[in-house]
Formats: structure tokens, C-alpha cells, sequence
């Protein structure tokens, strides 16, 4: 039901109430009619739940059944080490979810827990949550707005609603009907309407309870977020089809090497059928990069250690990566873009008593002396203009004590306060809407003095009004009057005529400074910047021509103008846009997701309960540490700490770098698991045994992983700001990833064999401890290689002391286990001579020069 268009009579009739309340038995039949006003908390998975979901990847079932036959085949070692692989990369899964219930619970708090209302004629306080339809609400300065209300009653009442509209100024409320039309309007100028999760900042009123809980607009915003399905980023996409087409790989070799040792090795004897298992099993974890997903995670960590010192706070991993890839980022405009502050940026006429009038006159408190202010917004403005310019508010009212006033009134648009002098008489201060104050004003203030206020006087004002409505700026006029003694009859129409007027103070929710130079940034990475806000059009186009976002007016749309727009011809239209003013959050939610349907990775920002559905449903979700709501914290998959827009442009950069950095990762473990099942597939086709599993699970995850997490510490490309975001459709193998995974992979499989069959010449166990020593080394080196996938190692002029201390861990390591008494008895290793020793790393450096030449031959044809 649209109440706003109805009189109070008739929505009291609608809602079987009246102004003196329901009865408290009707209220606890209506209770358990609609339930309690409180929001649906949702279902919330256990977190065995969560954990079991973690074991259906393709990979991680492929392991789990390693295990187990490695167990029943009598090599508890391997099994272990195996299953704790798995339980690990489980825990990490774990811990990424489980956003939603949070945000709903955030909801709940926003509303007050007690409140009062009218039944039966008497005012009670009752909790919030046993609010029902038709109860009368009474609400003033300082409570939060329990349920959605059609006012019925209004005193200078004025909202704050930032968080449910964005709208930065407290709306002024008032309980005549909005008269009707054809066309829905935006929530935001709904005057006679109060929402839940909403603040009142001044005055009081009372209001008729049209909707509670899941029925309110906030309880919509959590239906929003509740059902809004998490989407994997492009990351998570990409490993999920590399983890399933290495599973297919995987079983289809270990099948073929099964069928094929078991016929070689004359048919399906126990013994036979056993070997043959542990030989397929060896195989399976060769081709397994079991490491892959917990380097990636160790990477994701390392970048957002970093970025927490840069005040951008990861609250999902994954977020990092997909900050790299953005194309459009949403922006809330309040708090976000703007300093969600009022402040006095223009004025007009005598400046020192303008600033001094409006001190007075108004009702926010100056509470310390670096010039806090506590009250409404747009009054803390002016009392911190004033204190600017040297008016301390609180030292001016000691000699000028505030004795009488006439209190704001939404009709007549002014409020007027009477103050004792010095010496002894009397002054008025008129401030409000300079359209209203200039009919009651007789006299100027001008640098001669007072004069009387001629046409042209007139004409002069109100084409400074004018200049600065035209910048978006709220626009408030000042007025005084002097008398002898304090007037007997202190009502506005008393006071309020025959007034002198002083001047003009132009302010606005300024931008924030450092954010013209961050969307410029993201223009040069190839970003485009969307800016979307509850606030009126011309103020949104104001900021957003001042910001660079937008360079015509027809660039923006309306919350009204964008409902009339089907879905499908929204999605062809959204590229025309940059601005979207007077919205509502399902008009974000639109937004977002006609820009995820052409294609494009979207980030959207914000602060407010309003952004939350949005935040969700974009790629990546970035919420305000300071201004923002928790139900946004909670949401988000980032949260900037300082609020400050520029800090994504640092976290897109960052973003960026460990993408690529992720790549060099991938492609070093893939090359290292490949040139694995290369060794072993040949070793296999040859009829000897190359390495046992345990060998394959040490090189996988300790020699291995060491240098892939160093390698995702390498400084970014001095370009990387200056490249386009890149395509979502870009596979995880792009810009000859592949094919440089192939050659080095084969290549590292022909050192280590050559390595085995100069050891195999002396015994059967140092040709393996050779092509162990060799491969583990090998990929030490390769690590080295892939510093950069295009440069050469030798011209880097960045050192990763990490990386380097990364191949000296790994390659300790492996010498440990070939040396360490006890301990190659497990891995059925033998300590090598000098000579095989040295043999053994010299083939393993060998990668390097093959890489080089590689390099080279790549870079010659590209310029040819």
C-alpha cells in the first residue's frame, strides 16, 4: 500500500487503528497474526557442513582415495601426509564463509530495543520486537525509528535516513498526504513516512505502524542479502575447471597405468595388482598439485598483510584477486566520495556578522575547542563556519544569552532567536529559506551599513541564491532586527517581519580531496567510475562533473526515470550512464547486475544499510571502516579503514600484482607436477620404479611450495597501472602460460631421467636419490626463472631476498632427507658421493640456461 498518498484518516482506517491506539488484547492477536517485528535471522550452516562441502572438489576426492589405498597397501606415511593435505586445505575453505547471517544480525541491532506507543489512549514503553500494525508510535531527537510508520503527527520532526537512502541532510517530516500520482516516487521523498533503522535528529512526531519485521524496507534489504547467492571469482572459477580437468587427467592416467602394469607384468596376481595400485597412486599424486590451493591462499595472505597497512582490509581472500580485474566500480556518493559532512563553502554579504548570526540562531552545540559540533548537520555547518572564522559559539552566547525563539517550522521555513546585549538590549536573529526570509526583510546590511532593501537589492540576492543553487548548494539566508526591549509576544509572526537582512551561506556534503586524483588513476587502469546515490539529481551531477565522473548532465538518471526501464533494455542502456540519482536499493542491485551481465567485473562501495544488497551482489563488495553500517561491514568483501575512496586505487594496484604473481605461481607448480608425470609415466613404460609417493608429496609440498609462495612476493611491473583490466574470458593458460608450462615440465622430466640413469649405474637407489636430488633442485631453480615470465632473469633490477631465501630452505631441505641418518630410511634415499652430488645439481642448474635461450627465441620472433 502506497500510505503516502492516503490522508491519516484514511490509512488509520486502513490499519483498524486510531490516534488513540489498538487495543492490548487486539495487539497480541495481531502479533501472532504478523509475527515480531524483528528480522528472519535465516538458515546457518553448521560448520561440519561447511566443512564436508569442502570435500567435493574433483581434486580432493582424487586424494582421499590415495589415502586410503595407500593405507591399506601398507604405507602409512604417505597416507598420512595425504589426508592432512586435505584437512588443511578444508579448514582454509572453512574460514572464507559464513558472511550473511552476520549481515542479518547487524539489521536486527539497528533497531532500538524499547519503545513507546499509545494503546487504549495510554502511552506504554514496550520492546520493539512486540510492535505491531496500527500501533501509534511516538518518537523524538535521539530515538531510532522501530517500524515503518505513516506520520500522523509532526514537530520540527526531522529524520536522518543516510543509511537507508544516502541521502547526506535529515528530511524534514511532516503528516499532510503527498498528493497522488501516476508515477511511484523515490523513498527519500516520502515526508510523511518514517522507516525502521532510521534516526530521529530533532524534533518529535508520532506515526501509525504500517509494516514490521520482514515487511519493512530494511526487512526487504535483508530478503535482499539473505537470498543472494555468493558467486566464485574469477579465480576460484578458473582453479575450479584446472582442478577438474586435472582429475579427468589424473584418473584416465592412473587407469592406463594400471591396465597397462598388470598385463606387462603377467596378469592380476595380488602382488602384482598391488604394485601395480601403488605405482597408478604415485601418478595420481604427481599430477595433483597438492600445494597449489594453500600457496594460493599463502599468496592471497601475503597481499592482504599488506594492503591492511595501506588501510584496505580484506575480509575474503579471493577479493584480492578479483580486485585486479575490475572494470567498473559503483560508488555510493555519501561518506564515500563526499566527506559526508555539511560544510559552508560560499557566501554572500558581510561574512563576520553572517557567520556570528547563524551561530546564534541555531541549535548545535559546540562541544570542544578544535571545533567539534554536535547536532543536526546542516546547523553544525554553520556553527563550524563560524567557529572558522574566529566566532567561537560557545563564548559569544556567554554575552549574548539566547532569552526567547521561535522554534523551526516545516511552513513557514525559518526559526528566529531573540539575545540579550551587553548593553542591555535586545537582537534578533532570523536564519532559513531565502526566498521566505527576503519577503519579511525590509532593511540590507551592506559596508555602509544598514540601508533600505531596494528592488535592486532584491534582484542582486536572488541571483546569488540562484549561482549557488545552481552548484548544488543548500542555501540558507540570515536576517536580525534590534529593539530596545524584549518583545512581549515571542511568536513568529511577532518577530519575524521588518527584518534586516545580513546574508547568504551556500553549503553542500563537500568531495573528498584526494578522490579526483584516484578516479583519474582508475581512468588510466582502464576502470570506469559509477557514481550512485539517494541524493537529488542536479546535487549528484554537481559532484560528479566536480569529480571528472561525468562531463554532461545526460550522463545521469533518476531512481524514477530507471524504474520505467525494462530489464532487458536496461542492459543496453547502462552504458550511457554514470550517475544514478534519488535510488533505491533495488535500483542498485539493477545496476550492478545489468553491468555483470555485459561482462564486466563490477566493485561497488558504500557505507549504508542501502548498499548492502548491492555490495553482495557485485564481483567484489567494498564497505567504509568508519561511517559504514556492520550490516555493510559484513557484507563486504573488503572494507576500506580510513573511508577513503582512494585507498581502492592502491588495492586495485595490489590486486593486480599478486594476480600475477598468483600466475608465476601456477605456472611453476604446474610445470613442476608435469615434468613429474612426465619422469614417472616414462619410468613406467621403461619398467623401473623413478619415485614412491612419499618422494612426490616432499617435492609437491615442501621444495615446491616454499619458492611459489616467495614468488608471489615480487614487486609489480612498473606498467601495471596503465594496462586495461583483463578479459574474464582469459583462461587461466593465456599469453603462452601453457605452453611455457609444457616445454620447462619436459624439460625438468629429461634432466631428472638423465640424472636417474647416471646414478642407476651404480645401484638402483642412487639413481632415484640422483633424479630425487635432481628434480627438487631443478624446480629450485625454475623458480628463479620465473621471477618474470618475458624478462630476463639477469636484467631485473629488483631483488626478492624471500625467493632467494626460499630455494636455500628448500634445497637444505632436500639434502636432509638424502643425509639424515633415520630419516632416509623412510624416504628409502642414500646419501650420494661427491661426485653424483655434483652431477646432480649441475644438471638441475640446467634449467636455467634452457629457460634463457627460451626467453630469447620468444622475444626475437615477437619483434620480428
Amino acid at each position: 500500500m502506497k500510505h503516502y498518498f492516503e490522508s491519516i484518516e484514511a490509512v488509520l482506517n486502513q490499519m483498524e487503528s486510531s490516534k488513540n491506539g489498538i487495543d492490548p488484547k487486539e495487539a497480541s492477536l495481531r502479533l501472532e497474526k504478523h509475527g515480531r517485528n524483528k528480522l528472519d535471522e535465516g538458515k546457518k550452516k553448521t560448520v561440519f557442513a561447511r566443512f564436508l562441502d569442502q570435500l567435493k572438489d574433483p581434486m580432493i576426492i582424487v586424494l582421499i582415495v590415495a589415502a586410503i589405498i595407500s593405507g591399506f597397501a601398507g604405507e602409512p606415511a604417505d597416507s598420512i601426509i595425504i589426508l592432512m593435505v586435505v584437512v588443511v586445505n578444508s579448514i582454509l575453505g572453512v574460514v572464507q564463509e559464513g558472511k550473511a547471517e552476520k549481515a542479518i544480525e547487524a539489521l536486527q541491532k539497528m533497531s532500538s530495543p524499547y519503545s513507546k506507543v499509545r494503546r487504549n489512549g495510554q502511552v506504554m514503553q514496550i520492546k520493539s520486537a512486540e510492535i505491531v500494525p496500527g500501533d501509534i508510535v511516538l518518537i523524538e531527537a535521539g530515538d531510532a525509528v522501530p517500524a515503518d510508520m505513516r506520520i500522523i503527527e509532526a514537530s520540527s520532526l526531522k529524520i536522518e535516513e543516510a543509511s537507508l537512502t544516502g541521502e547526506s541532510v535529515p528530511i524534514e517530516k511532516a503528516a499532510d498526504a503527498i498528493p497522488p500520482s501516476d508515477k511511484d516516487i523515490p523513498l527519500g521523498d516520502r515526508r510523511n513516512m518514517a522507516y525502521m533503522g532510521t534516526n530521529v535528529v530533532y524534533g518529535r512526531g508520532e506515526g501509525v505502524v504500517v509494516s514490521t519485521g520482514m515487511s519493512t524496507e530494511m526487512g526487504k534489504i535483508a530478503n535482499i542479502i539473505s537470498s543472494t547467492e555468493e558467486e566464485k571469482t574469477p579465480l576460484q572459477k578458473k582453479l575450479a575447471g584446472l582442478s577438474k580437468v586435472l582429475s579427468v587427467a589424473v584418473l584416465g592416467i592412473c587407469i592406463f597405468i594400471f591396465v597397462f602394469g598388470v598385463l606387462r607384468n603377467g596378469g592380476f596376481s595380488g602382488d602384482n595388482v598391488l604394485e601395480t595400485f601403488l605405482l597408478a597412486i604415485s601418478l595420481a599424486v604427481a599430477a595433483i598439485p597438492e600445494g597449489l590451493v594453500a600457496v594460493v591462499t599463502v599468496v592471497l595472505s601475503i597481499g592482504v598483510t599488506k594492503m591492511s597497512k595501506r588501510n584496505s582490509i580484506i575480509r575474503k581472500l579471493t577479493a584480492v584477486e578479483t580486485l585486479g580485474c575490475t572494470q567498473i566500480i559503483c560508488s555510493d556518493k555519501t561518506g564515500t566520495l563526499t566527506q559526508n559532512k555539511m560544510t559552508v563553502v560560499d557566501s554572500f554579504g558581510d561574512v563576520q556578522k553572517l557567520a556570528a548570526s547563524m551561530a546564534l540562531c541555531n541549535d548545535a552545540a559546540l562541544s570542544g575547542e578544535n571545533g567539534e559540533v554536535i547536532g543536526e548537520p546542516t546547523e553544525s555547518a554553520l556553527v563550524r563556519y563560524a567557529f572558522d572564522m574566529g566566532i567561537n559559539k560557545n563564548e559569544l552566547e556567554k554575552t549574548m544569552p539566547r532569552v526567547a525563539e521561535a522554534p523551526f517550522d516545516s511552513v513557514r521555513k525559518m526559526m528566529s532567536t531573540v539575545h540579550k546585549t551587553e548593553n542591555g538590549k535586545f537582537i534578533q536573529y532570523t536564519k532559513g529559506a531565502p526566498d521566505e526570509l527576503l519577503k519579511n526583510c525590509t532593511h540590507i546590511l551592506t559596508k555602509d551599513g544598514v540601508v533600505p532593501l531596494t528592488d535592486k537589492h532584491r534582484t542582486e540576492i536572488l541571483n546569488e541564491n540562484k549561482r549557488m543553487a545552481n552548484k548544488a548548494l543548500r542555501v540558507l539566508a540570515s536576517a536580525m532586527k534590534e529593539t530596545d526591549s524584549l518583545p512581549s509576544d515571542i511568536s513568529p509572526e511577532s518577530l519575524e517581519h521588518d527584518l534586516t537582512f545580513i546574508g547568504l551561506a551556500g553549503m553542500i556534503d563537500p568531495v573528498r580531496p584526494e578522490v579526483k586524483a584516484a578516479i583519474e588513476k582508475c581512468r588510466q587502469a582502464g576502470i570506469r567510475p559509477i557514481m550512485i546515490t539517494g541524493d537529488h539529481k542536479d546535487t549528484a551531477v554537481a559532484i560528479a562533473k566536480e569529480l571528472g565522473i561525468i562531463s554532461d548532465e545526460n550522463q545521469a538518471i533518476t531512481g524514477a526515470e530507471l524504474s520505467e526501464i525494462s530489464d532487458s533494455e536496461f542492459e543496453e542502456k547502462v552504458k550511457n550512464y554514470s550517475v544514478y540519482a534519488r535510488v533505491q536499493p533495488e535500483h542498485k542491485v539493477r545496476i550492478v547486475t545489468a553491468w555483470k551481465k555485459r561482462g564486466k567485473i563490477t566493485a561497488m562501495t558504500g557505507d549504508g544499510v542501502n548498499d548492502a544488497p548491492a555490495l553482495k551482489s557485485a564481483d567484489i563488495g567494498v564497505g567504509m571502516g568508519i561511517t559504514g553500517t556492520d550490516v555493510t561491514k559484513n557484507v563486504s568483501d573488503m572494507v576500506l579503514a580510513d573511508d577513503n575512496f582512494a585507498s581502492i586505487v592502491y588495492a586495485v594496484e595490489e590486486g593486480r600484482r599478486i594476480y600475477d604473481n598468483i600466475r608465476k605461481s601456477i605456472q611453476f607448480l604446474l610445470s613442476s607436477n608435469l615434468s613429474e608425470v612426465i619422469a614417472l609415466f616414462i619410468a613406467t613404460l621403461r619398467g623401473f620404479i623413478l619415485f614412491s609417493p612419499i618422494h612426490i608429496l616432499w617435492i609437491n609440498l615442501v621444495t615446491d611450495s616454499l619458492p611459489a609462495i616467495a614468488l608471489g612476493m615480487e614487486e609489480a611491473e612498473e606498467d601495471i597501472m596503465k594496462r586495461p583490466p583483463r578479459s574474464t574470458k582469459e583462461g587461466i593458460f593465456a599469453n603462452g602460460l601453457g605452453f611455457n608450462i609444457i616445454y620447462q615440465g619436459i624439460a625438468i622430466a629429461v634432466l631428472t631421467l638423465i640424472s636417474y640413469f647416471i646414478g642407476n649405474a651404480h645401484s638402483h637407489i642412487t639413481g632415484m636419490t640422483m633424479a630425487f636430488l635432481t628434480m627438487s633442485t631443478c624446480e629450485v631453480f625454475q623458480s628463479l626463472n620465473l621471477r618474470s615470465m618475458t624478462k630476463s632473469i639477469f636484467t631485473l633490477k629488483t631483488h626478492n631476498k624471500v625467493l632467494f631465501g626460499a630455494m636455500v630452505l628448500a634445497f637444505a631441505l632436500s639434502l636432509f632427507v638424502i643425509y639424515v641418518p633415520g630419516i632416509n630410511n623412510i624416504f628409502k634415499l642414500t646419501p650420494l658421493s661427491g661426485v653424483n652430488l655434483l652431477i646432480s645439481i649441475a644438471l638441475a642448474f640446467a634449467i636455467i640456461p634452457i629457460v634463457e635461450i627460451v626467453k630469447l627465441i620468444i622475444s626475437l620472433v615477437k619483434k620480428a
